[in-house]
């Protein structure tokens, strides 16, 4: 089984791309971010000629998030996290699929920071941390994939020295993300490549792409039972060299069958 997530960075103007993806790769699971569009203009119809039921969250130009099943039923759980009613960013998603719990998120970017956004991010993560909890008291295969906007360590960001003072890089962040794994999470890439250089997204400046200049954002955290059946993880790193394509790259795990 083969679970992938993308920040699409708009699915409409970036529809294309995506549908030549998934003609190529062909995942069981795809979680997307950022598809900023309302909810009646997410392109269902292309998405299920393309073999892929879907469920989605969408919103007026930001943020939005979709489960997409390559011939799999998708039994939605959740929409939005708990902790906050007049929060009405769309950042979250969570359905069955296959027996697997599959959560999509979109975490805050928070910058500027410090400030009003970076707050809102700690926040948001303070909810995250809460409902993952709850999921893993289920002793269920959980898998929770999408863009994080947190660079764990210096090896994931080139050039760290750089991020210092960004949201993604700052302390507070990451001791959020550390302590969301110390509940009993497993970074399915770090497992698999402990001390080795990868990034999921390039910015569209400075040429990033072709230096390679990038930061590893784009994350699966995945339940003890699911980690005992990780087979393999990768980036399609060449998707971010296409034509209008996302300043991210598709991240994808592969799991061995029960």
């Amino acid at each position: 089984m083969k679970i992938a997530t993308y920040n699409v960075n708009g699915v409409n103007g970036r529809l294309p791309v995506l549908l030549r993806w998934l003609e190529e790769t062909q995942p069981d699971v795809v979680c997307l971010q950022e598809l900023k569009a309302p909810h009646e203009k997410f392109p269902e119809q292309a998405i299920k000629d393309a073999g892929y039921n879907a469920i989605w969250h969408g919103q007026k130009s930001w943020n939005g998030v979709a489960i997409l099943a390559r011939n799999l039923e998708i039994t939605e759980l959740k929409r939005g996290l708990d902790g906050d009613p007049e929060d009405l960013q769309s950042r979250y998603i969570e359905a069955m699929v296959n027996g697997i719990v599959i959560g999509c998120l979109y975490l805050p970017n928070g910058n500027p920071a410090p400030g009003p956004k970076f707050d809102y991010k700690l926040q948001w993560f303070e909810r995250f941390a809460a409902h993952t909890a709850t999921l893993l008291a289920q002793n269920i295969p959980v898998v929770l994939a999408g863009d994080y906007n947190v660079i764990p360590t210096e090896l994931d960001a080139y050039k760290p020295e750089r991020w210092v003072e960004d949201a993604l890089f700052r302390p507070e962040t990451r001791l959020a993300f550390k302590n969301l794994i110390a509940q009993g999470w497993t970074d399915a890439i770090r497992k698999l490549y402990p001390t080795e250089i990868i990034y999921t997204f390039w910015d569209y400046f400075r040429n990033a792409y072709g230096r390679n200049a990038g930061l590893r954002i784009d994350h699966f955290l995945i339940s003890p039972q699911v980690s005992d059946r990780l087979k393999s993880a990768g980036v399609d790193r060449n998707v971010r060299g296409w034509e209008k394509t996302s300043d991210h790259g598709p991240v994808w795990i592969e799991l061995n069958d029960l």
